[in-house]
């Protein structure tokens, strides 16, 4: 038959990195492409003794049944505790919604206030999935100039000013794509712009507990006063992704709205995965959990920067992240590179990255990638990293 689809999907596109994915079957490829963590570390015995355990207590047939919307309450109270290591201490459960993974929460609040046409402030470069899931919504993406520290403070005031915008999307700690951490200095006044203006800032950690180096920075929700922030979280990276389990804190009246939302879309996140979560959390296990990630990350970090020292032409500069799971690069305008049109001649040398004009909302930074670390072993990431540099290296060379 002939189908008609809805105007919010017939021209949608896939999700440059799932579509990526598809490519990927064959073993022999290294990827740096995906935020995968890495195979051996997930806690497979961790979470068969802790299921084991569940399905032996009397909370068992609760657990496999229908659970409330809001989430399993005891991980909704054990939320509370968690996200004050964050410096998010004024909340009680009516604040918190169990999500399933961070990606929902990002869905949810764009649910909540987008309506079709209105605009959304993103980073320059941002997450790819966001601009995916505004599309979506039918919702503008207008990006937002940033350097080291962060947003660019006259940029986003401006944009605000001449956008009205509805909400802001921010990574502030170890971004998705570049790895970078906003200041404590910005962090604020991002917070105070955002009230100044009636905008939402939908901030979205999943890496905090990922620092390789320096101090742990606030979160901009610590200094929200007004309601204006939802800051959502999750396990992906700290535990196991496919649990699909996260923590969005916001205003009780906003959390209400969401989670009339996920009615909608999901029911409830899975219960025995937040069962599992909340037996990880309230036996204090996140500390030795990511004492046992930060030296196998840092380690493939350092691995990576120094292949990308020895290999990559001198025309490729790049970020160095004090933690988090990823490293953005751009080629000097001038070569004229374009690693989207690239892509596939580079997948034949059995090598893939994510090319970086997905995550800018107008698409137009071809010369720019995204390499991830965590899931290559060192090896691979010596060797795949030698590949890209010689590709690289020959095309500027024949330019």
């Amino acid at each position: 038959m002939e189908y008609n689809f809805s105007d919010r999907v017939k021209d949608l596109g896939g999700n440059a990195i799932r579509e990526i994915f598809k490519l990927l079957a064959d073993p022999s490829v290294i990827s740096f492409a995906g935020g995968f963590p890495t195979k051996t570390t997930l806690p497979t015995q961790l979470i068969a003794t802790t299921t084991s355990e569940l399905m032996s207590s009397s909370e068992a047939e609760n657990i496999l049944q229908y659970g409330s919307t809001e989430g399993y309450t005891p991980l909704r109270l054990t939320a509370i505790d968690y996200v004050r290591r964050y410096g998010i201490n004024d909340i009680n459960i009516d604040n918190t919604l169990i999500i399933s993974g961070g990606q929902q929460g990002i869905d949810l609040t764009f649910k909540t206030f987008v309506n079709k046409g209105d605009v959304v402030l993103v980073e320059d470069p941002t997450y790819l999935a966001v601009l995916h899931i505004l599309k979506t919504y039918e919702a503008t993406a207008i990006g937002v100039d940033s350097g080291n520290d962060g947003l660019d403070l006259a940029d986003l005031e401006s944009k605000m000013i001449m956008h009205k915008p509805k909400v802001l999307y921010v990574v502030p700690t170890f971004s998705n794509p570049t790895g970078r951490t906003y200041s404590i200095a910005k962090r604020k006044a991002i917070y105070e712009l955002a009230v100044k203006y009636n905008v939402i800032i939908l901030e979205d950690d999943p890496y905090s507990e990922l620092r390789f180096s320096g101090e742990r920075v606030p979160s901009i929700k610590s200094f929200d006063k007004t309601g204006n922030v939802i800051y959502i979280t999750s396990f992906s990276k700290t535990l196991a992704p496919g649990l699909r389990t996260g923590i969005a804190i916001g205003d009780p009246e906003v959390i209400r709205k969401m989670t009339i939302g996920k009615q909608a879309t999901d029911v409830h996140t899975s219960s025995l995965s937040q069962a599992i979560i909340n037996n990880f959390l309230s036996k204090s296990l996140m500390d030795a959990r990511v004492s046992e990630l930060i030296p196998l990350y840092l380690e493939k970090k350092n691995a990576m920067m120094s292949a990308i020292e020895k290999y990559m032409p001198k025309e490729f500069t790049y970020t160095n992240p004090d933690g988090g799971l990823f490293i953005f690069g751009e080629f000097d305008e001038s070569l004229g590179i374009n690693t989207m049109k690239l892509f596939p001649e580079v997948a034949a040398h059995k090598v893939a990255y994510v090319s970086g004009h997905s995550f800018f909302a107008s698409e137009d930074k071809f010369n720019t990638l995204r390499l991830n670390y965590s899931n290559a072993s060192l090896d691979q990431i010596d060797s795949g990293m030698k590949k890209l540099g010689d590709f690289f290296k020959k095309i500027i060379a024949n330019k």
